[in-house]
């Protein structure tokens, strides 16, 4: 009993990742100087920066980033359900004396389409918040810094996936002095003897 349910298990698993496969080649294949057919919309993503962000130098601040996808599309999520399918990723080039920690990525939202409609896809759609954590060196000197990359994505719509691309993605981050911390001194001590 056992191992037929393995093999159905896998059989099953095996059958999704075809049906998955099959259905990124066919999207992907299309001709990349005719991205979008005839009479659709061309996906959109953009960015809104954040505003204003200041972290002191010598420690680390999260600049938060949100992204939002044009209405009728979705992309994969960071962690998509099978590794046939394209995560979201976002890279980042930070300047001289400025380390890019964790970037933070939400859950996908848990959704069926007509090319797998038993299957659940882990993707975004709407809006979606990416945390970043800028870590200014204690040397690096006061100012404005810009920090660029690229988010990678593939758009889809419930019928079909259009080729991988990069979107551009810059912010800026004030650093500034920060506050020196403190040394803590022994308390004064009595000149009498203790016992």
């Amino acid at each position: 009993m056992k191992v037929w349910a393995r093999r159905t298990v896998r059989n099953h698993s095996a059958a999704i990742a075809v049906s998955l496969l099959v259905f990124v080649l066919v999207s992907v294949a299309q001709d990349p100087t005719a991205d979008i057919p005839s009479g659709k919309i061309a996906p959109s993503i953009t960015m809104s920066g954040p505003r204003d962000t200041t972290i002191a130098r010598g420690k680390a601040g999260t600049v938060q980033l949100r992204f939002h996808i044009g209405s009728g599309f979705h992309i994969n999520s960071n962690k998509p359900t099978s590794e046939f399918l394209i995560p979201t990723v976002l890279k980042l080039d930070a300047p001289t004396d400025m380390v890019i920690g964790r970037v933070t990525y939400p859950p996908g939202q848990q959704m069926s389409f007509s090319f797998a409609p038993n299957d659940k896809l882990s993707v975004y759609s709407g809006e979606f918040p990416v945390g970043v954590s800028v870590r200014p060196l204690a040397t690096v000197i006061p100012g404005k810094y810009m920090i660029r990359g690229q988010l990678r994505y593939q758009a889809c719509d419930n019928a079909a996936c259009y080729p991988p691309k990069k979107l551009p993605v810059e912010f800026e981050v004030k650093v500034v002095k920060g506050t020196p911390v403190k040394s803590r001194k022994n308390p004064a001590q009595s000149p009498h003897a203790h016992r």
